[in-house]
């Protein structure tokens, strides 16, 4: 595929990477990166002081660098900013942040040599991969992080090749490929950047992307289940008061509930259920609106030429920016890891009131047998503490940090912990939907069966199919695992995007 010419969506990203496709660099993108090459070539030769090319960096901004130590300063600015430690990120992982990184130096504000960006391509289409740790960047760009993929550009550290950790200068021998030699300005090109948190974020996305889709067939489900009121999707409701996302998400709930008996006459069993099951459309119309700004702030940051200094060929300068900072991802992310709450929050409250006798009209705990039938009241407790988990991970990461580098860098959005923390809060979502599955399911089947939308029926069919109605106690915790399996099922998943009517429903891009 080739890069540089027109922006790349996060799924662009994700089949690249997941398919191994071939990459290559677009004319126009090879013309514009040659450009600001230029640029960078002949203020070489002015006395003009020029951040990261011949002055130092952070706190030794005021270091003028001799002109004959320049080209070594860019080695020792790569080595001396490994700072990243703990646990690497997956293979996966690193390579959409090597992706992310390529794309944004072919947008030709980093100056890069064309040969380095070359060198990166060659890597990425071997296979080749850095090792990236996990922690070390606070979000004023990822620089010390991005220092990983530097390095493994000129033969230090390791990489990934075919899922085998090795030195980084093996896997280029064994590729063919040189180390790249860095000019004036090359190391800070690849350094100063956030294609680490990029690279992850597009990760975390679409985990959560197909988390939040089929929790919308699994809460339709639960509102069968509950012989809840359909016509708190009506359209015109919705239209009433349009909030972010609302009409949306109440058409994906009128489509996934196609069909359903709920539309039946008398079917309702009341005008005004509880608010989890009422608020549905007013929830998920939240969600799909954050996720929709997360989505588009980390395109943002891949396709721009975000870095510091700013190579503009066509004004022939160089000038330091602050463009590096993303506290538009981090609020992004802070803000869709609170709105996971509200699902999260809502979902369990349905678990529950399916259990309670007088609200749902079932049997006490959904158990056939009554009397002292734990059914799955105990799962109450799970859902509990999975709530908290998700509760605990929306604890906003971007409002403080600590100043550093002598009080010149005193602001930090903290990008890539809100990113780790919305991927922490995957699990505990998952499964907290498939508890509600199983005990949508269990509550279908109590109500003798009734006839359910198609896209719902799906999911009921692919849970039943693994799982058998509770007849009497059993082992709860096991079943909620499976069916938390089940719903990550590639077909089943496919079948329930399409129930819910819109392809655009927590879109990658």
């Amino acid at each position: 595929m080739q890069l540089g010419s027109t922006s790349v969506g996060l799924g662009t990203i994700l089949s690249i990477v997941d398919e191994g496709r071939a990459i290559a660099l677009d004319p126009v993108a090879v013309a514009r990166v040659a450009a600001a090459r230029a640029v960078v070539d002949r203020y070489m030769h002015r006395d003009e002081p020029i951040y990261g090319l011949n002055t130092g960096l952070g706190g030794n901004v005021g270091y003028r660098i001799p002109p004959d130590e320049i080209e070594a300063f860019q080695v020792k600015l790569v080595r001396g900013r490994c700072i990243g430690v703990g646990e690497p990120f997956p293979e996966r992982a690193g390579r959409a942040m090597l992706l992310s990184r390529i794309v944004g130096m072919a947008q030709g504000g980093s100056g890069v040599s064309p040969a380095v960006l070359d060198l990166a391509v060659a890597m990425f289409n071997a296979g080749i991969t850095p090792v990236v740790p996990g922690r070390g960047s606070i979000g004023a760009g990822d620089l010390g992080l991005c220092a990983h993929l530097g390095a493994a550009l000129i033969g230090l550290g390791d990489v990934y090749l075919k899922g085998r950790r090795m030195p980084a200068a093996e896997a280029l021998r064994a590729a063919g490929l040189a180390p790249a030699r860095l000019g004036p300005k090359d190391g800070l090109a690849i350094l100063n950047a956030s294609a680490v948190s990029c690279g992850y974020a597009a990760l975390v996305l679409a985990d959560l992307s197909d988390v939040l889709s089929s929790s919308m067939v699994v809460a339709a489900l639960a509102g069968e289940g509950y012989a809840a009121n359909p016509r708190i999707f009506d359209a015109r409701l919705a239209a009433a008061r349009p909030a972010r996302g609302q009409v949306q998400a109440a058409a994906a709930f009128r489509t996934a509930l196609n069909g359903s008996y709920l539309h039946d006459a008398g079917a309702a069993r009341s005008i005004q259920d509880a608010l989890c099951f009422r608020v549905l459309s007013q929830v998920y119309g939240p969600a799909l609106a954050s996720f929709e700004t997360a989505v588009a702030s980390v395109a943002t940051e891949v396709n721009s030429a975000a870095d510091n200094p700013l190579v503009m060929a066509d004004d022939d300068l160089i000038l330091s920016t602050a463009n590096f900072h993303t506290p538009d991802i981090a609020l992004s992310f802070d803000a869709l890891a609170i709105v996971n709450v509200q699902l999260a929050t809502a979902s369990a409250y349905r678990t529950i009131k399916l259990m309670n006798a007088q609200l749902s009209g079932l049997p006490k705990y959904l158990s056939p047998l009554g009397g002292a039938s734990n059914g799955y009241n105990s799962m109450q407790k799970t859902v509990s503490a999975l709530q908290g988990e998700v509760r605990l991970k929306a604890t906003p990461a971007s409002t403080d940090a600590i100043p550093v580098s002598e009080a010149v860098e005193d602001h930090a959005p903290q990008t890539l912990l809100t990113i780790r923390k919305l991927d922490e809060q995957i699990l505990p979502l998952r499964l907290i939907f498939a508890i509600e599955a199983l005990v949508a399911a269990q509550a279908v089947d109590l109500r003798g069966k009734p006839r359910l939308a198609r896209t719902t029926g799906a999911l009921y069919e692919a849970i039943r199919a693994d799982i058998p109605m509770l007849q009497d106690d059993r082992e709860n915790g096991p079943d909620a695992d499976r069916v938390a399996a089940i719903l990550r099922g590639g077909e089943l998943l496919r079948r329930l995007r399409q129930g819910l009517g819109d392809a655009a429903l927590f879109s990658m891009g």
